[in-house]
């Protein structure tokens, strides 16, 4: 799997939070901002948040620019991922009190640089965006989620990663329901353009919805001939449109449907989606069936071109 989804700006950003050089992350989120691409902004942010020590020299940009917008949200990017790393992925159970402690106080520091980004730069999404993560972390609830959640979409409509974000939140594992789910994820589809990239949402909550199922329940689930539709439905409005974008981490959706078609046992569809992927793996979402998302992305590509 490649991190940076192939995409040289997120690869000259990566390697400069690898670095320590704040300049050369500042260059790529300065010029996104300076366009007014929120979507790009939080991308470019989000590949320096998954580098692991670049809170360092994150500090210290904003210790020398104590004004800057960018090194504020860039810290406080940083510094989400940075509390779920002293918490660790596993399940509350196995979590220990002082790693519960050092991962609310992470978030508690990552909140208030993100606060003082949004107070720099009102016009920009990509601070709400981030307390929307920092929120499901610190548990803020349905309410404060939702507002977080609007202050992004409100500057930027069809943020999909904002999209992503308040998904999980209505899901039922965060505090949702189902219903909730499916209903977020339809209305936002077709509230959106046709040929974006919302539809990838429809295709996540069955997705998730699958997941909290029974293993026997889990057998039926995609051979429901609604959800079925509702796959087609939702593909013929994104992946399937010829106005799709094939920008930033697109792929994601493309592995996204192909999963889902495989699960329902629609393997032309999902064969004309593999083919188009053309080995690009995203770790979401086969992360779902296995701890190798490339194993089981293989698995579903060779049976899909079985036919």
């Amino acid at each position: 799997m490649d991190p940076t989804y192939g995409d040289p700006q997120l690869a000259a950003v990566r390697a400069a939070a690898q670095a320590g050089d704040w300049p050369g992350i500042r260059g790529p989120l300065a010029a996104a901002a300076d366009a007014g691409d929120d979507e790009l902004l939080t991308w470019l942010a989000e590949g320096v948040m998954l580098v692991p020590g670049a809170e360092r020299c994150l500090s210290a940009a904003v210790a020398a620019e104590p004004d800057s917008a960018l090194a504020l949200l860039a810290l406080g990017a940083r510094q989400v991922e940075w509390a779920w790393e002293a918490r660790t992925r596993k399940m509350a159970k196995y979590v220990s009190r002082e790693q519960f402690e050092l991962f609310h106080q992470r978030l508690a520091l990552a909140q208030g640089h993100l606060y003082e980004a949004a107070e720099r730069a009102p016009q920009w999404a990509a601070p709400w965006y981030f307390l929307q993560i920092a929120g499901r972390g610190l548990q803020v609830g349905p309410v404060i989620a939702e507002r977080r959640f609007e202050a992004t979409v409100r500057r930027a409509p069809f943020h999909l990663p904002a999209h992503r974000q308040q998904l999980q939140q209505v899901c039922r594992k965060w505090g949702g329901s189902h219903e909730q789910m499916h209903a977020f994820a339809r209305e936002a589809m077709l509230a959106a353009p046709e040929g974006g990239r919302l539809g990838e949402l429809v295709a996540v909550a069955h997705l998730e919805h699958w997941l909290d199922e029974s293993r026997e329940a889990q057998e039926r689930y995609f051979r429901d001939p609604q959800v079925v539709l509702d796959l087609y439905e939702a593909a013929e409005r994104s992946v399937h449109h010829p106005d799709h974008p094939r920008e930033q981490d697109w792929t994601r959706g493309f592995n996204t449907f192909a999963m889902a078609f495989s699960l329902a046992g629609e393997r032309a569809a999902a064969a004309d989606l593999f083919d188009v992927l053309d080995g690009a793996v995203t770790e979401f979402p086969w992360m779902y069936l296995s701890a190798d998302p490339v194993a089981a992305f293989t698995l579903h590509r060779n049976r899909a071109a079985k036919g």
